[in-house]
Parts: structure tokens; C-alpha cells; sequence
């Protein structure tokens, strides 16, 4: 019986074996799930790079910048048709006392003005008072270049001038700054008013100046900075008489940051450049031969950047500044990432007395040709007087230079100009492409 009980037991007894492992088919299928893991996570990607900028521009779209438009300033003393009108006590003037010699007029109120170091004070307040708020305008520009010395050790050179903001589009702070001695950097860095600094790229740039216009975007700085600065007001520096006219030098004036007090001195001064003609003042602000910086008037307005390259050199040292005016068309050219047209003519006006006497037509009159420029290629040739340009007629020379920023390089254009000959002036009419400068 024990050895039947032990046969069944023996019996019942299952032993379960692990069914054995397939390599082959463990690698194909390891090999299938990483191969559609790889290509779920590439459809993934590229779905996202197809519609994120969709998605993005949808609900979250990128402000366009704005339009720059610099409205020009009436000159000091140009009247308004405002200022024309009267009214009823101006119809019926009272009867005027009899008149006072001048002489004696500035004698009597000369003579009523007693000042004294308090007035001088309140005077010098006042201007600081003009300065400290047209400060929030203007900024510090470095150039910054890495280089490596004899011991292998990477260090930086900063070269330094001075900016100012000149317009808000929107999506940028656009900065004015001649940027001459810091072209080749690695990399430009922008200081505000508050003392903070920001990354900056250049935006446009004029070969005739050699300012030109950077850009710092808005994202890029804090709520504290953007409530500090503000851009700058464009003045006038047409005037008949800008002589004798009260200015403050801010910036780099000595070389340093500072601010300076003085006169204009003289604005007939005229800086004769390709395509362009710029009046330039002189002050009696003492400063340095690397001064750069900006002119305002007592209102903190701009009328002048600081320039030391056209001056002479009994008065190197005397600040001396390119006009707004003449400087207005090319800031809103550069300040709207447009770049700057180039004919290659320096030129004059036609006054009335030559136009009288000599019998020269009233136009634009040709000095020079560049060398190898869009004019002489079209066949311009000194002493052509330049008197249409498209259906625009031309009068003066600043007229054609305001004429030619209206056009970008490439751009062909039909010009009509008189030439001398034997019998006379003839009229010709040629075509000109107009290139970057």
C-alpha cells in the first residue's frame, strides 16, 4: 500500500519550467518601441515648430514697431498765424506816450535792475532744473570688445560716448549716438539715467556723420527704467540769427560725463558732405577735442549734436554742434531701419542776385561729382543746374536733399537738369540709380 501511495504521489507532482527567453525577438521589439518613441517625439517637435508661431501670433501677437515721424518746431522766431490774430483793445489801442530814445530806455531799466547773488543763484537753479530733466534723455554707449593679451588671458576694451533717446516706436527705445570711434565691437551696451544697463543693436547708420541709431528692446528692461527715461523733443536750428542764443552742452562735453553752460556764437558755418549740406554752430562752451553730446536750448529741447571732425583748429577746443534741423530727415530715415540714398553731388544754391546779374537758372546748382557715384554715372557734370527731380521742381539745393530722402537705394529716378552750352542753357533729362551709403 505505501509503495502504491508513493507511485501516485509521484504522480501528481508538476514541475513548471520558465519558457525560454528569445533574445532575437526582444531586440526587434526593443528595438520597434525606441524607433517609434524617436519618431513620435520628431512629428511632435516639428508639429510644434509649424504651429507655434500661429499659435503665438493668435493669442499672443508681437507688437509691429510704429512709424518715427519727427514733426519739425516752428523757429524761435517765426510768428504763427495764431499769433496774428487780434483782439477788440488791439482795434482801438490806447493813445501812445511820446517816443523814448532806445538809448535811454536801456539806461532807465538798466538802471531799475539791481541783482544780486541770490538772482545769480535763482538764474543757475533754473538752468540745472532744465538740465537735470533732459539728463532722463540721455545715455551712456559702450563698445565692448574681448581681445587676448601675451599670457593668453581674455579681457575686455570699452570704447565710450554719449547717446541720447530720441523716439519710442512702440517696441524699442531708439538711440542718437555717433558711433564712429566704437565701430567693430563685439557687442553694444546702452546705461540709462537710473544707472541700468542693457544689450543694444545697431539699427541704421550714416557714413556721412557718423551717427547712427541703436535700439534697445523694451522687453529687455524693468517697469523702473522704462518710468525713468524719456525720448527727447526735437527743436530748431533754422533760425535767421541763432547767434546769442543761451545753450546747455549735455553728455560728454570735457570728455567725462558733464554739463556746461554757454552762447552760440555763430550758426553760419556750413559743413558741405555728399548729398547734403549742414549748418554748424559754435559755442563758447570750452570742452574737449572727444566731446560728444548734444545741444539744447532753455525749453530742454535738441537742437545741435556735438561734433569735433568739421571745426577748425584755432577753436578745436570750443564745442561745436551739426544742426537739428538739417539732421531731422536722416534721424527719421535711420530711426525707421531705413537705409540712407546716395547720389554722390556736393551743390549750392542759386541765389537771386546771381540768378539776376549772371542769368543763372534758378535750381540746384552742381559744385561736384563723386567719383564712381550713382550722378556720375547717370552723366551729371559740374556746373548743371539741377531743377526737377520726378515731377517734384527743384529750387534750392536743401530742397533736393530733402527730395532724394524720399527715395531708397536702388531706386531709379528721373532727373531734369540745365547745362551751359555756346547758346545758352539746355534742358536734359536723364535717369539716375541711387545706391546706400
Amino acid at each position: 500500500m505505501e509503495e502504491k501511495h508513493n507511485q501516485e504521489t509521484d504522480f501528481m507532482k508538476e514541475t513548471i519550467k520558465q519558457r525560454p527567453l528569445n533574445r532575437r525577438k526582444l531586440i526587434r521589439r526593443t528595438l520597434v518601441t525606441a524607433a517609434m518613441a524617436v519618431i513620435f517625439g520628431l512629428v511632435a517637435c516639428l508639429t510644434f515648430l509649424i504651429l507655434e508661431p500661429v499659435i503665438s501670433n493668435k493669442l499672443y501677437p508681437e507688437e509691429e514697431p510704429s512709424t518715427v515721424v519727427f514733426v519739425e518746431e516752428p523757429e524761435e522766431n517765426e510768428i504763427l498765424p495764431e499769433d496774428m490774430i487780434v483782439d477788440d483793445s488791439q482795434m482801438n489801442p490806447e493813445p501812445t506816450p511820446p517816443p523814448v530814445r532806445e538809448d535811454e530806455l536801456v539806461a532807465q531799466v538798466l538802471s531799475e535792475i539791481k541783482l544780486g547773488a541770490e538772482d545769480y543763484s535763482s538764474i543757475y537753479s533754473s538752468l540745472s532744473d532744465i538740465a537735470k530733466e533732459a539728463q532722463k534723455s540721455m545715455v551712456t554707449v559702450a563698445g565692448v570688445t574681448s581681445d587676448v593679451d601675451w599670457f593668453n588671458n581674455t579681457y575686455e576694451n570699452e570704447g565710450i560716448v554719449s547717446g541720447v533717446i530720441v523716439a519710442d516706436n512702440g517696441k524699442e527705445l531708439l538711440i542718437l549716438a555717433n558711433v564712429n570711434t566704437i565701430l567693430g565691437a563685439d557687442s553694444l551696451k546702452i546705461t540709462f539715467s537710473d544707472n541700468m544697463e542693457y544689450e543694444a543693436f545697431l539699427k541704421k547708420k550714416d557714413s556721412n556723420t557718423g551717427l547712427a541709431v541703436l535700439a534697445v528692446p523694451k522687453s529687455d528692461m524693468t517697469r523702473n527704467t522704462l518710468e525713468e527715461v524719456k525720448a527727447i523733443t526735437l527743436g530748431s536750428s533754422s533760425g535767421s540769427n541763432m547767434a546769442g542764443t543761451p545753450v546747455i552742452a549735455l553728455g560728454q562735453p570735457m570728455g567725462v560725463n558733464s554739463v556746461c553752460y554757454g552762447f552760440i556764437t555763430s550758426s553760419g558755418n556750413v559743413i558741405n558732405l555728399p548729398d547734403s549740406r549742414y549748418k554748424r554752430m559754435t559755442t563758447d562752451i570750452y570742452g574737449s577735442t572727444s566731446a560728444t553730446g548734444i545741444l539744447i536750448n532753455l525749453k530742454g529741447n535738441l537742437i545741435g549734436v556735438i561734433d569735433t571732425d568739421n571745426g577748425t583748429s584755432d577753436t578745436r577746443n570750443l564745442i561745436g554742434a551739426i544742426g537739428i534741423t538739417e539732421l531731422r530727415s536722416v534721424i527719421q530715415r535711420l530711426s525707421n531701419d531705413k537705409s540712407i540714398p546716395y547720389f554722390g553731388i556736393h551743390g549750392a544754391d542759386v541765389t537771386q542776385e546771381v540768378h539776376e546779374e549772371l542769368e543763372v537758372p534758378i535750381g540746384a546748382y552742381i559744385m561736384e561729382i563723386d567719383m564712381d557715384s550713382p550722378a556720375m554715372a547717370a552723366g551729371i557734370q559740374s556746373g548743371d543746374i539741377l531743377v526737377q527731380i520726378e515731377d517734384k521742381e527743384i529750387t534750392t539745393y536743401q530742397e533736393l536733399v530733402n527730395c532724394l530722402m524720399e527715395y531708397d537705394p536702388e531706386q531709379s529716378i528721373s532727373i531734369g537738369l540745365l547745362r551751359q552750352g555756346p547758346e545758352g542753357y539746355t534742358e536734359i533729362e536723364l535717369n539716375a540709380v541711387l545706391s546706400m551709403r
